[in-house]
């Protein structure tokens, strides 16, 4: 299993990579399938989506994700199919809650993959819940700041990480790239100001804090079914979140760019606070969709085509 990592913005895709950007992104959730495609230099994508009946996936990273591998791979490969692509390598985009992301501190930390990898998995077997010796990794060093050697990583289990590259092969496609949905977003932003940024799937809600080329923060939360409750976490992470900006920036943060499943009116009014105005990261195109959409933000499958040329492989 490969791990690569693209030296771009902060961002760690782990799996095959056949060298260079997909033109192609395919993003799975329980709710369905949404594909992207490049349609030449310049162009915005053109976006394909097919629902998957319930319980077709069940994100975790335990046990069993793709309950009904024959549904989800049929479901893949229409999506790409209405679209296209030009070659047959795409990047998956998978849920946040099947990738454990960190950003950690060291005193020094190995300029070799070969030597860092290792360092990384001994770091995180206490960190997570799975064999981590068989788990997909990848990493990035981050910009230095005073005093302080600071390493994102990525990682999830190995055979979850096969049951989803299992489905795009199944489709006819192969994972060039595999991307957690929150790395893929922060691809559509291209201000170097600091931002807040939440990713709300309903299994959960991520939150991110990025400052030019750093990645301050990198939260996901699990979030639970009550509708009550539910709302009450979110609030929760979102105030945490806020905090945390104001404690690393000296400062609030004047907006929370928000994407998600759930409409922006309606998250915003959960968030439910007027110093922290809430707006949309990436709208849904106004042209380009071959199919409806359903409710899936473009958000991950478009900041995964905007990934760079990859470089360095690990295993």
């Amino acid at each position: 299993m490969a791990a690569i990592l693209d030296k771009a913005r902060t961002k760690v895709t782990a799996g095959a990579q056949t060298g260079g950007r997909p033109p192609g992104a395919v993003e799975v959730s329980p709710e369905g399938v949404l594909a992207a495609a490049e349609t030449g230099a310049g162009n915005a994508p053109t976006y394909a989506y097919v629902a998957l009946p319930p319980g077709a996936l069940t994100p975790s990273i335990e046990g069993t994700n793709v309950q009904a591998p024959d549904v989800v791979a049929a479901a893949i490969r229409a999506a790409l199919d209405e679209l296209s692509p030009r070659k047959r390598s795409v990047t998956l985009v998978l849920p946040d809650t099947v990738v454990r992301v960190f950003v950690l501190d060291f005193d020094a930390f190995p300029t070799k993959a070969a030597e860092a990898l290792p360092v990384l998995r001994f770091r995180l077997r206490k960190m997570v819940p799975f064999d981590v010796e068989h788990a997909g990794l990848s990493y990035q060093v981050l910009p230095k700041g005073q005093n302080e050697l600071r390493v994102l990583a990525a990682i999830l289990p190995g055979p979850v990480l096969a049951e989803y590259e299992a489905a795009v092969r199944a489709a006819g496609y192969e994972p060039g790239a595999v991307l957690p949905a929150s790395l893929a977003v922060l691809e559509t932003v291209h201000s170097l100001d600091a931002m807040l940024i939440a990713n709300l799937s309903p299994q959960s809600i991520t939150t991110t804090i990025a400052s030019g080329e750093d990645l301050l923060l990198y939260r996901t939360l699990d979030l639970p079914e009550e509708p009550a409750l539910r709302i009450e976490e979110i609030q929760r992470g979102i105030a945490v979140a806020a905090a945390y900006f104001e404690d690393k920036l000296q400062a609030r943060p004047g907006r929370l760019y928000y994407t998600g499943s759930t409409p922006m009116k309606e998250f915003a009014a959960w968030v439910n606070d007027a110093d922290l105005p809430v707006v949309e990261l990436a709208a849904q195109p106004g042209s380009g969709a071959m199919t409806t959409l359903g409710r899936m933000s473009v958000a991950g499958v478009t900041g995964a085509l905007a990934l760079h040329q990859h470089e360095g492989a690990a295993r």
